[in-house]
């Protein structure tokens, strides 16, 4: 997430931290370590994890012990910086509370129609020639392009489902990214769409999404892709161009999918696939394997009795 320009000293500051490092640094992000750029804040309070995050491109580091600080960057260190990431996050991303159907704050293009019970959040975009039907809520943040249809029931920009786990109990990260939804979209009923944890949640332009579909944080869809009912992706994962998902497919967290790759009924996607395949089955592997894997083991009984009989 993109914040306002900030001196690492006022960051520090704000959450108390001690600043190790060059002072006159600037923040213009805050993400979480697998998406950071130069310029953004993160956070790091487990040991085996130092490593990876005073080497990766984040110039400021939220930090729970005092180390040797790599060239460039510049240590924030305080006893919880898990809690102070978060107070951040609120802080550039406030939670704010739809107190009417649609916010002051919406921006809503030209012949745009809203069937009765919609809810728009604050500092939603949407643009022209759209149609939400009965009871569609869009949270705050959500950014919808021109010539789009959501259906009855869906929600769009709710909470990453997202936690860390405490001594005290699971603490929600506060979810500071958004819902993008290109152009030529249509969503069916009863679907959810969950924002980012600090990125982005993006729909391609002319995507088609059917009934009851999840789409949890940071996933992205590439454009012209298929995904009939009841399909669940888990986080961060990249669905690319014009991909096909049948009904009740599930994929799992921080994979690929390849563009035109074609994903069968009840598949179980648990890594990466190649675009231009079929796959099937659970776990998912290219149709022509699958098959013949299903033959074999259909032979299996017979060489079992053969075996017996020998």
């Amino acid at each position: 997430m993109n914040i306002p320009t900030i001196s690492v000293i006022e960051i520090a500051e704000i959450i108390g931290a001690k600043l190790i490092g060059n002072p006159k640094l600037q923040a213009t992000g805050l993400n979480e370590i697998h998406k950071v750029r130069a310029g953004d804040i993160t956070f790091v309070d487990v040991e085996k994890y130092y490593k990876k995050s005073l080497t990766s491109e984040a110039t400021i580091i939220i930090i729970n012990k005092e180390t040797d600080v790599p060239e460039g960057k510049v240590l924030l260190v305080c006893d919880n910086p898990y809690k102070a990431y978060n107070s951040l996050a609120l802080r550039y991303r406030p939670q704010y509370r739809i107190t009417k159907p649609i916010s002051d704050s919406a921006i809503i293009g030209e012949n745009c129609f809203f069937e009765p019970n919609v809810m728009i959040g604050e500092e939603v975009e949407i643009g022209k020639n759209c149609y939400l039907h009965a009871n569609v809520v869009i949270y705050n943040n959500t950014k919808i392009g021109d010539n789009v249809e959501i259906h009855s029931g869906t929600v769009i920009g709710s909470p990453a489902f997202y936690y860390k786990g405490t001594p005290e109990g699971y603490e929600r990260w506060h979810a500071c990214g958004q819902v993008i939804i290109e152009n030529n979209v249509e969503i069916g009923a009863n679907c959810t769409i969950d924002k980012g944890v600090s990125g982005d949640t993006v729909i391609g332009a002319g995507t088609k999404l059917d009934n009851l579909v999840h789409l949890a944080h940071g996933v992205v869809v590439g454009k012209n892709c298929i995904i009939a009912s009841q399909v669940g992706v888990a986080g961060k994962t990249i669905i690319e161009d014009n991909v096909t998902i049948y009904g009740q497919a599930g994929l799992s967290k921080s994979i690929r999918i390849g563009e035109k790759a074609v994903i069968s009924a009840q598949a179980g996607v648990s890594k990466s696939l190649e675009g231009g395949k079929l796959y099937f089955g659970s776990p998912a592997e290219e149709a022509r394997t699958k098959w013949r894997e299903l033959a074999a083991l259909r032979q299996l009984p017979e060489i079992l009795r053969n075996m017996k009989r020998d």
